[in-house]
């Protein structure tokens, strides 16, 4: 079993869009079933990496040690505003080295966005929780992973070795339902 394993977790619209066209993620987005998923995955977790445009703006955010990545800092540098997050460049240094420096060596890390940062670890999630507001179009908006709208979310997960698990609701309302796609164990000859 690996020292890191690495989940993403996002909620996207039927057409595969995670923000509007101005890049916020919008009201009809946001579900409080997801909401509550989401914040109880993130308590759980030894470290988060996103984006400087992604954050879950939650009461326990500022309890939680961070990977931000940037392109403001050479390599590594401490969050001048944050004391429990770690600026990276991933051109001038490597994960394992940003982690290492954030003071995680072992546990649970969750990839919380944006596109980019998603699209980075895309070979390297042990299980990709993407959330689906099936009545929620974003026409224009920001795509959740680099090939969307062509192809969608699920097929580009598929595209990398994760393959969909069973869903579950949350909002039954809205038909809102999170979907774990896992990577399958490869056996060797």
């Amino acid at each position: 079993m690996p020292a890191l394993r690495i989940d993403g977790y996002v909620i996207v619209s039927a057409d595969g869009m995670l923000a509007d066209a101005a890049g916020v993620m919008p009201a009809e987005l946001k579900f409080e079933g997801d909401k509550q998923f989401f914040t109880a995955a993130l308590d759980q977790v030894d470290l988060i990496v996103h984006g400087r445009n992604s954050f879950e703006d939650q009461p326990n955010s500022p309890q939680r040690k961070r990977i931000i990545l940037t392109r403001s800092v050479g390599a590594l540098a401490p969050d001048p505003a944050n004391p429990r997050a770690t600026l990276w460049n991933p051109a001038g240094s490597t994960f394992e080295a940003a982690c290492e420096r954030a003071g995680v060596r072992a546990g649970t890390i969750a990839v919380i966005g944006g596109p980019d940062v998603f699209e980075m670890f895309m070979d390297r999630y042990d299980t990709f929780w993407l959330s689906l507001a099936p009545r929620v179009k974003l026409p224009g908006g920001q795509p959740v992973f680099p090939g969307v709208p062509a192809r969608s979310p699920q097929q580009i997960l598929a595209g990398h070795g994760l393959n969909a698990g069973e869903a579950r609701m949350l909002d039954s309302t809205e038909g809102v339902s999170v979907t774990p796609w896992r990577r399958v164990a490869q056996t060797s000859p």
